[in-house]
């Protein structure tokens, strides 16, 4: 009974809407565009399936009556069934200006959105939602952007290395903690076209096992014959590891086969000066280990805990102490030791009075431990500025270091004849590694001292009676100096003559070329007369440049920031052969500390996700790196490389799959 009535009741309403529709298609002529406020529908709706109603709302406009208003502009339209047509309605609002008005306005003004839960997806979103135009890109594409970057940055580099007269090498090994292979960087350091010291990332490979001394001197040739620089080595720069012999001599044949070495290659190898320094000290350290003990525990007994910490800064703040921080060091980096020592004996006053206020310390140094911790740290400070000057990799230290050399070589004659017994068996191995090292004429560096035009000769003459054991060998040495510096100029002056003829061939060869005909140079009988008088008549120099260089003066800078490269470019025109030689000498880097720099990030260079790049990738980045940094003049402010770590961070996201 129910069910039928219902059934009634729908077939009444069906009607009902029928007879509603014809009404409001007959009446919609004559009604006004704008009728009273519209409101809305109560009760059921019936269902839309066409897209325009996001756009319109249906209201009764008088009852039994409906209408289409338009959202934006509020004009109303007709509308039907479930089933009739909204064409005069989309119409409409592809013209409404006001709907346009509205698009444009959500553009400048966009809605925060719902924040996707992933969290790459919520990385990708925050750039999008600060800049609109940002749009994912995937690894491919990121991998093919920064190879064409470092494509694009070798041929310009390429292009600098073709006017360089001779470029040093550094290298160095380092091993990742997340592949069982090694790299191999090589570093050029020259002077460009402006006089401008210069260092570039010329390599880095992985060497192939099970490397051996030929196999690194196969990789650093085939890097050289990549640049096409193989004619243009001056000298290359190792650390003291064995291989590294036998990859010095491998590494002269092969270029002995091209070019020649400039002295037959005896100024080829130089050692790393900071490995020698660094075997010194560690030598003479092993001999006072108890005293480092002492401090070392000392240090961390006091940093163990906050309460601790806390007791020993009330001593320091009760007995006036300027000092607040302690310092551990690394016990195999003998400055960071060095570091702690000199800090600790500030607190020695503290340590004392810390002991007697807690029982359970019992590393506290005696005061007769303090006495010898001043001593070390005294002979220490002498190393550790001579370290700070090698070091230095962004301006020239070779005509710097021989007078650190003489500092240490002086500190040490003093040390093995103190009156502590503890002090001569410290210095005792320090000298014979010294003699070990530098018993010898250190031909570069001595060149490098006269090409500084304050010192000249008196620098050498004042340091080697102090370096070597008797006059007659320092005198001796003072002599193979000067030879090698004639010798070393002489051979510059041929180069140069070779290089003006070859230009003038070249020069000949085009104007023949583009004029395209041969022409047969005859000289007149009155032409060779005056060539055999200018030959006669003609008066050598009598002094060369480097007499002329020698025989001045010493040059006394107005100002303690004095730079050798600067005078010697202001100068280039005056020495003109003997400026180019002192370019190339002061352009040779000392040390290794060049190339470790760029292993400076630590593991985080080739990590567990880098390991997955392939050796392109890796190449271009490490590359990419040091050549922008070069670029932009972005100096490194901390431990790690912040540019070349940002970089290589952008890559880690898409660094899931082996590009």
């Amino acid at each position: 009974m129910t069910s039928s009535l219902n059934n009634n009741e729908v077939s009444e309403q069906v009607a009902i809407d029928s007879i509603q529709v014809e009404a409001n298609t007959t009446q919609e002529s004559r009604e006004p565009e704008h009728e009273q406020e519209p409101e809305s529908v109560v009760g059921r709706k019936r269902r839309k399936t066409s897209s325009i109603w996001k756009d319109f709302d249906e209201v009764e406009i008088k009852k039994g009556v409906m209408k289409g208003v338009c959202k934006y502009c509020k004009l109303q339209f007709a509308t039907g069934g479930p089933q009739s047509s909204t064409s005069h309605m989309k119409r409409h609002i592809d013209k409404c200006l006001k709907k346009k008005l509205h698009e444009s306005t959500e553009k400048r003004q966009t809605t925060i959105p719902f924040q996707p839960s992933n969290s790459d997806d919520i990385w990708m979103w925050g750039f999008q939602y600060a800049n609109s135009d940002f749009h994912k890109v995937t690894h491919k594409t990121i991998r093919s952007d920064s190879v064409a970057l470092f494509e694009r940055e070798k041929k310009v580099l390429k292009k600098i290395l073709e006017s360089v007269g001779k470029i040093s090498l550094t290298t160095d090994m380092w091993k990742s903690s997340h592949q069982v292979v090694e790299y191999m960087v090589i570093i050029g350091h020259f002077i460009d076209s402006e006089w401008n010291l210069q260092k570039r990332v010329l390599s880095f490979v992985k060497v192939p096992a099970p490397r051996r001394g030929i196999d690194v001197a196969d990789s650093i040739y085939k890097s050289l014959k990549t640049w096409g620089i193989e004619n243009k080595v001056f000298l290359v720069s190792f650390d003291n590891a064995s291989y590294n012999d036998s990859c010095l001599r491998c590494l002269k044949d092969d270029l002995s086969l091209t070019s020649k070495l400039i002295l037959d290659g005896s100024l080829f190898h130089v050692r790393c000066c900071a490995h020698i320094l660094n075997l010194l000290v560690q030598d003479g350290l092993s001999k006072i280990k108890d005293i480092i003990f002492n401090i070392r525990e000392s240090v961390k007994y006091i940093n163990h805990n906050d309460g601790r910490l806390k007791a020993f800064c009330d001593v320091v703040e009760q007995k006036s102490l300027k000092e607040r921080k302690l310092i551990i060091d690394c016990p195999t980096r003998w400055n960071s030791t060095f570091n702690m020592l000199s800090t600790a004996l500030n607190f020695k006053i503290a340590f004392a009075a810390y002991k007697e206020r807690e029982p359970h310390y019992d590393y506290a140094p005696f005061p007769e431990e303090w006495n010898k911790v001043e001593k070390v740290c005294k002979l220490l400070e002498v190393f550790n500025r001579a370290t700070h000057v090698i070091s230095g990799s962004e301006y020239p230290t070779e005509n710097l270091y021989l007078s650190e050399v003489w500092k240490v070589k002086e500190i040490l004659d003093k040390a093995g004849e103190d009156e502590d017994l503890f002090m001569r068996e410290m210095a005792g191995p320090m000298k014979i590694k010294f003699d070990k090292y530098w018993g010898e004429c250190n031909m570069l560096m001595a060149i490098a001292s006269v090409l500084d035009p304050r010192c000249k000769f008196h620098m050498v003459r004042i340091c080697f009676p102090k370096i070597y054991k008797s006059k007659e060998v320092a005198y001796e040495n003072i002599m193979k100096v000067r030879c090698s510096l004639e010798e070393l100029y002489d051979e510059y002056v041929a180069l140069s003559l070779a290089e003006s003829s070859s230009s003038i061939v070249n020069l000949d060869s085009n104007n023949s070329s583009s004029s395209q005909v041969n022409v047969v140079t005859v000289k007149t009988g009155f032409d060779e007369i005056m060539s055999i008088i200018q030959e006669s008549e003609a008066i050598s120099p009598i002094k060369s440049e480097l007499q002329d260089y020698l025989d001045e003066g010493i040059y006394i800078p107005k100002s303690a920031s004095f730079c050798a490269l600067d005078w010697w470019r202001n100068n280039s025109m005056k020495y003109k052969t003997l400026s180019k030689m002192a370019a190339d000498i002061l352009a040779i880097p000392i040390s290794t500390v060049a190339s470790e720099s760029i292993f400076s990030a630590g593991g985080r260079v080739i990590d567990e996700h880098r390991s997955m790049l392939n050796e392109e990738s890796v190449e271009a980045l490490i590359y990419g790196g040091d050549w922008f940094r070069q670029k932009y003049n972005v100096k490194k402010k901390s431990k790690y490389d912040i540019d070349t770590i940002m970089l290589l961070q952008w890559h880690d996201r898409y660094a899931t799959v082996k590009c």
